[in-house]
């Protein structure tokens, strides 16, 4: 083989490479804390120093039970997250898209910029958003171009911050991956895409976690997820994060935790397992 050919095939075999190699990293959800959120016996100040006790490297934010959206609240948040090391990646928000009536899907449109701006605030690049449930007397494929409407408008403005949008796989329309996929074929955006979240699929799970992994920019990892019966049973994580992996995904696997036992009990443990499968499938 001729130098110059063999120093190309050399790059196109290590742009193949870094095409297919993965790059996993420790998240955290703040649903995982719900009840202490809610109950007011934890604050998501305290979130942050728990992820630096847990080694965890991001957070994702769900914002129900932020105090305030106002930057006297999120700038302190991102300025202590940042001085102890951990990344404050996301949030996550309710959204509901399918709304039938121009109007209110002008009201979640407008949802969406103000909680771009949150997370502009905060630094995060991505939000979680939901698509809906499809209104009564219509059927999905109605819905499904109110809800590429509302993307594509928000997405335009989160262009302008640098804020990805995950669509997440949460029931409604979004209940089967095929019909999530088309609604991102269909906005066509950078800025859109999929939130995997793994314990949200009824029947073939695998199966449809897979197709979605290449439209896939944060993952959400659930405890337990249904089987092909549709009962709650414990996920196979190695199962999952090889996957992720062999699919060349890079970023976030967050831990959402609702399971039964007490959160600040169980999520120290469950995140050294994701922990020590980041590192092991890494490449």
């Amino acid at each position: 083989m001729k130098r110059r050919s063999f120093f190309l095939s050399t790059l196109a075999a290590g742009a193949a490479f870094a095409q297919q190699s993965s790059r996993l990293r420790t998240g955290l959800n703040a649903y995982s804390f719900r009840r202490e959120l809610q109950a007011k016996t934890m604050t998501y100040d305290d979130i942050v120093r728990r992820a630096v006790d847990w080694d965890v490297d991001g957070l994702d934010l769900t914002v129900y039970w932020f105090p305030s959206n106002s930057p006297e609240f999120t700038l302190p948040l991102r300025r202590l997250a940042y001085v102890q090391g951990v990344e404050i990646y996301s949030i996550s928000v309710r959204s509901e898209l399918t709304k039938a009536g121009a109007e209110d899907r002008r009201r979640e449109v407008e949802s969406l910029y103000r909680w771009i701006d949150v997370a502009n605030s905060l630094g995060a690049s991505h939000i979680r958003v939901f698509g809906g449930n499809v209104p009564k007397g219509f059927t999905e494929e109605q819905a499904v171009p109110w809800v590429v409407e509302c993307l594509l408008r928000a997405s335009d403005y989160a262009a302008t911050r640098g804020v990805i949008l995950g669509l997440e796989n949460h029931g409604g329309i979004t209940t089967r991956a095929e019909r999530i996929i088309e609604i991102v074929d269909k906005v066509d955006s950078p800025w859109v895409k999929i939130n995997l979240d793994t314990g949200n699929f009824r029947g073939q799970v695998f199966e449809q976690i897979k197709m979605c992994l290449p439209y896939t920019v944060n993952i959400q990892v659930k405890v337990e997820a249904p089987d092909e019966a549709g009962k709650r049973v414990p996920q196979d994580w190695d199962r999952v994060v090889k996957m992720v992996a062999e699919s060349g995904y890079r970023g976030y696997l967050a831990l959402e935790y609702e399971a039964a036992e007490p959160a600040l009990q169980a999520v120290p443990r469950h995140m050294a397992r994701i922990r020590e499968l980041t590192r092991r499938y890494s490449r």
